[in-house]
């Protein structure tokens, strides 16, 4: 019998279907190639161009110009999207679900606490319905144009996430929350950059390496610049105290890295380096690390720094089996701090029981599958990095909120994607949804 392919193998099999044989086997089927039409990447062929008839004899740069389109997969023809795959729907469909009941949950997280603070009750559910509103409109157009279109982009955006992520820092707009200058408040609206730096360097990261294809195990090349990318997202972020976010950003980095084909020892040296510098971070300031290391010492620190965990400890074990029901949570009336954001996952633990928390891990679980499958199924190289790239951010950003909330991680103020109140985070996370979509449906050409 033969043996299940692993992920791994998988990924080699994308990597070949995409772009050929690795560059140490290309050599010895040179000849071969040459005389094949369906070789992926045809050495000869600016030279069989420049050897056709006059009238449609092209120039040298041209034929380079065509040869490097399809080598990063950049064909001259219209790109058109296919028709929708049953990932598509699976997608679709965890995304909707998950929307719905994360507006649901955020209007019974805080519902009560806003009424005795004298404001509406529907106060910050209303802003969370808005932004959910917006990231319908931003899902649907970028599920419904050609993700290849986000390459012309990459300059805007990595211009306007650096920027975006200084903004905080400037008089008069940003917000210090919990020691993490990460928010910029606009009138009675705020925003967090670092939302919208994920879905930046994503896009970065895809383009970076797709063009590269030939060159992924060279340092000066592919793996300096990517290093520097995960430097520069990471960097920002701690600037800002946001330690989360940086280890999301490091992640999504890393795994487009490995999807591409960079080695292991390469991302084991970035991610030591990353690693050690995060914790120079964190022991770098004694309240930093207090409050870090809050989650290993919970019994006796139930009353300072692990308040929040202990409360969600009370919440979780109330709901049970089936939980409470919607509304009928205890945590949420004050004890619970940051109900509807952060420990949002309390909430719906206290409220859906066993049954309610499982469906939502399960949700996450078949996201970030369906993530993959999409990515091993894309029509070329950018569209499997990217996809990948956006699996891997909901995955490691979920775990982290997860194992935050059940003491198992330390608390970072990461918020769960979909489900915590906060419109950045909301709107970000449903555009790159509409972007997986988009892979989804692969590009066709005409």
């Amino acid at each position: 019998m033969t043996a299940p392919l692993t992920v791994g193998d998988r990924r080699r099999a994308a990597l070949e279907r995409l772009h050929g044989p690795p560059a140490s086997t290309r050599t010895s089927t040179a000849g071969s190639a040459r005389r094949s039409p369906s070789s992926p990447v045809d050495t000869a062929a600016p030279r069989r161009w420049l050897r056709t008839s006059a009238k449609h004899r092209i120039t040298p740069a041209e034929a380079r110009a065509r040869l490097g389109a399809a080598r990063t997969g950049r064909a001259t023809r219209t790109a058109q999207l296919g028709p929708p795959t049953g990932t598509y729907y699976a997608i679709a469909a965890v995304v909707g679900v998950f929307v719905m009941l994360g507006l649901v949950m955020v209007l019974s997280a805080s519902a009560v606490t806003e009424a005795n603070l004298g404001h509406s009750p529907y106060r910050i559910f209303g802003k969370q319905a808005m932004w959910a509103g917006l990231g319908l409109v931003s899902l649907v157009v970028a599920a419904r144009y050609p993700y290849q279109i986000w390459r012309k982009l990459v300059i805007p955006l990595g211009v306007f996430g650096v920027i975006a992520m200084c903004l905080p820092f400037a008089p008069g707009l940003g917000a210090n929350v919990n020691g993490a200058s990460s928010w910029i408040r606009i009138g009675g609206f705020s925003l967090q950059p670092s939302e919208f730096l994920k879905l930046a360097v994503v896009v970065l990261a895809a383009d970076l390496l797709a063009r590269r294809v030939d060159d992924v195990v060279e340092a000066r090349r592919a793996i300096v610049p990517i290093a520097l990318l995960a430097g520069v997202g990471a960097g920002l972020c701690l600037a800002q105290g946001d330690l989360g976010s940086a280890v999301v950003l490091a992640a999504i980095v890393l795994s487009v890295a490995w999807i591409a084909g960079v080695p292991i020892a390469h991302l084991a040296t970035v991610t030591v380096g990353g690693a050690a510098i995060a914790l120079l971070f964190v022991v770098s300031s004694p309240r930093r690390l207090a409050r870090f290391t809050a989650f290993t010492n919970v019994a006796e620190e139930k009353d300072h720094l692990a308040y929040q965990i202990y409360q969600g400890y009370l919440s979780i074990a109330s709901g049970g089996l089936t939980g409470s029901g919607i509304g009928g949570g205890k945590g949420k009336l004050g004890y619970l701090p940051y109900a509807q954001s952060d420990f949002i996952f309390a909430v719906i633990a206290d409220e859906l029981g066993l049954v309610g928390t499982s469906a939502v891990i399960g949700g996450f679980l078949l996201l970030v599958a369906f993530g993959i499958q999409t990515a091993l199924a894309a029509p070329d190289r950018f569209g499997m990095l990217l996809a990948g790239g956006i699996a891997t951010w909901f995955g490691v950003q979920a775990i982290v909120n997860l194992g935050g909330v059940v003491g198992r991680l330390p608390v970072t103020g990461l918020t769960l994607p979909f489900f915590s109140a906060g419109g950045s985070s909301l709107f970000v996370s449903m555009t790159a949804a509409g972007l997986l979509l988009s892979v989804a449906r692969r590009v066709v050409r005409s």
